[in-house]
């Protein structure tokens, strides 16, 4: 097995990588919600020009450059005309077929956080738009006779992100109304088939993941995106009599691997990139990486735990 990276940092920073100190509202359009001064995305310049924007959506071109959603001065309710605004868009961008991500089909509903009313965009759509996303991640490990061992699934082949690589136990997407831990109960049972009593008895919250990722030649669809992404950890200790099993399309099949073969595989790049910063974070929580071991542990702190440009929470 070939190494890409060289050490945790390289492979966190693959997913991490819209550079620290890097001001974006020169590059990019800045996207805001009606009554509210916050920016809430970044929309690539050949974003909006490929859109077909409606009366529903003032642009600045002029720097700084925008992307405004409008709402009728007498609406009484915002968050409607937002979510229809939106949603219009969406539409005829699916109709028209102009955007690899979108696949020309529609997607769950995720929550714009931070926003100060309940607006929700289509999953597909959010790296369209720059906004921030939500996912979980279930890491369930065992400890055998030889050290801590991690159950890792391997992705369905035909999957549009990473097909083929491996990944933590269980993921999933946050959907708009579903809390984070109901997201992990619903993907360990259709993922994994372990049943909902086991994970609730079992299941801890142990952090949160933010990260921002700019779409590079790996990924299937447009380049340049910007992903900013809120990440869910959950742990979970199975006993050793516990198999995790494939159940619907997405996983191919699980192995119980151990720390060494992790670590390998993810300096090879094996990983699904979010996944690999996943298990890093992991290994933080097991006391498997320290600040003794490890000469770039508060980098890759800082990369795992990065201060997003948005807003993750309403200010009313």
């Amino acid at each position: 097995m070939s190494s890409k990276y060289s050490s945790y940092l390289q492979a966190v920073k693959a997913v991490d990588n819209f550079p620290l100190d890097r001001e974006a509202a020169d590059e990019y359009y800045v996207l805001y919600l009606p009554h509210d001064t916050r920016p809430h995305g970044y929309m690539l310049p050949a974003t909006v020009a490929g859109m077909p924007l409606t009366d529903d959506f003032s642009v600045r071109h002029e720097k700084p450059r925008s992307v405004t959603v409008v709402v009728p001065s007498d609406s009484k309710d915002i968050a409607a005309a937002v979510n229809q605004a939106f949603q219009k868009l969406i539409d005829q961008c699916i109709k028209q077929g102009g955007f690899h991500v979108l696949g020309g089909r529609h997607s769950e509903y995720f929550s714009l956080l931070g926003a100060n009313y309940p607006v929700r965009i289509e999953r597909f759509a959010t790296s369209l738009f720059g906004v921030t996303s939500c996912g979980a991640h279930l890491v369930c490990y065992v400890r055998a006779d030889d050290g801590l061992r991690v159950w890792i699934a391997r992705r369905a082949a035909h999957l549009y992100i990473s097909g083929g690589k491996l990944d933590t136990t269980v993921a999933g997407g946050v959907k708009a109304g579903v809390s984070p831990l109901q997201t992990i109960v619903e993907e360990a049972q259709e993922e994994a088939s372990l049943p909902e009593s086991l994970v609730r008895e079992r299941v801890c919250s142990r952090d949160v993941m933010t990260i921002m990722n700019c779409t590079g030649d790996e990924f299937p669809g447009e380049k340049g995106l910007l992903c900013p992404d809120v990440v869910y950890l959950y742990d979970m200790e199975l006993p050793s009599d516990v198999v995790p099993k494939p159940q619907d399309e997405e996983v191919e099949s699980f192995s119980l691997m151990a720390v060494h073969e992790i670590h390998k595989a993810i300096l090879a790049d094996d990983f699904k990139p979010d996944s690999a910063a996943v298990l890093v974070a992991f290994f933080i929580r097991q006391s498997i990486v320290t600040p003794e071991n490890e000469k770039d542990f508060v980098e890759i702190v800082q990369h795992l735990h990065r201060r997003l440009p948005f807003p993750i929470k309403p200010d009313i």
